[in-house]
């Protein structure tokens, strides 16, 4: 008998259900997919305003629901072998309408079957997953994979290429800036990753297949990265509550503060990352062992509440 896959996903621009296709492209004719879309019912914009997209960071940081559509009925009276389940990190967390996912009826889809993440992103998932991990483990389910996917251009570069795509909607490379997003080269590649996902639970073996995923670069994590994103989650839960002080999404009262995390924001990745960088690199000289540690924590699937 074919195994059954799901594959549920939230995507705003389409890059991510392109490696999802990607890496199931090479087993699509050994077993039977369903694909099945988070939508929000009040779609985010794109491309976004600068006033619009900061001020999803609040509600984003505080894991607050939208409202979603529901999930059709077939996938929910379906029992599937894998569930394949695509999202991006935004502002360090997973997006809004992944979270309200996690959060709803919905997520009884999960249970009792295993899952493999798939994330498309810029560059920092580390605490986004942690919170994915939450929530699976909330609804009884057992994480057997993790891929990651990220722009591997340097982080200034990437980070205006981000802001090209998420504020005029333009991926393709102009000027000096290469395209936006994950590399195509990268996104083709994936197609690698589908024949371990299907040997592995062909085989009754999901227990090695993050290992296997691993071996064929399913994740690959600077050091650094953690010490950068224990920094900035702190930061941006303090703005999150302190902006929400001032009303809720869209409120004009709280319009000032947005702003003012927006312009502090990019002051600190513009002017501050460059000395950022260098106290990253003095941390990881000097917590080398604790550090290792983590990268090899992150790369795994077990969660430790905390842990970021």
């Amino acid at each position: 008998m074919r195994p059954r896959l799901l594959v549920l996903y939230y995507t705003q621009t389409g890059q991510l259900r392109q490696i999802l296709d990607s890496i199931t492209s090479g087993i699509a004719d050994k077993v039977d997919i369903d694909y099945a879309v988070i939508e929000p019912a009040k779609p985010f914009p794109f491309p976004w305003t600068a006033l619009q997209f900061f001020d999803a960071m609040p509600e984003t940081v505080a894991h607050l629901p939208v409202a979603i559509k529901p999930l059709h009925p077939d996938v929910l009276n379906k029992k599937y072998d894998l569930i394949i389940f695509g999202y991006q990190p935004w502002f360090l967390n997973p997006s809004q309408p992944t979270t309200a996912f996690l959060q709803s009826e919905f997520a009884k889809v999960f249970k009792d079957t295993p899952v493999v993440t798939v994330v498309g992103c810029r560059n920092m998932w580390l605490h986004a997953q942690e919170k994915v991990k939450e929530y699976l483990c909330n609804v009884n389910t057992h994480l057997v994979g993790n891929i990651v996917l990220t722009d591997n251009n340097p982080n200034l570069v990437s980070l205006l290429t981000v802001i090209r795509w998420s504020f005029k909607g333009q991926k393709a490379a102009s000027g000096m800036l290469p395209a936006a997003g994950v590399q195509d080269e990268d996104i083709i590649d994936a197609q690698r990753f589908g024949p371990i996902i299907y040997k592995h639970l062909r085989d009754n073996n999901l227990i090695d297949l993050q290992r296997a995923l691993l071996t064929e670069g399913g994740i690959r994590l600077k050091p650094g990265l953690v010490i950068l994103e224990q920094r900035g989650i702190k930061n941006f839960r303090f703005w999150a509550k302190f902006i929400r002080e001032k009303g809720g999404p869209g409120d004009p009262e709280r319009a000032k503060r947005v702003m003012m995390f927006k312009n502090l924001l990019l002051v600190a990745i513009f002017i501050l990352s460059p000395i950022t960088s260098v106290t990253a690199i003095i941390k990881q000289v000097a917590k080398r062992n604790t550090l290792l540690k983590d990268v090899d924590y992150f790369k795994q699937l077990h969660y430790e509440k905390g842990r970021i």
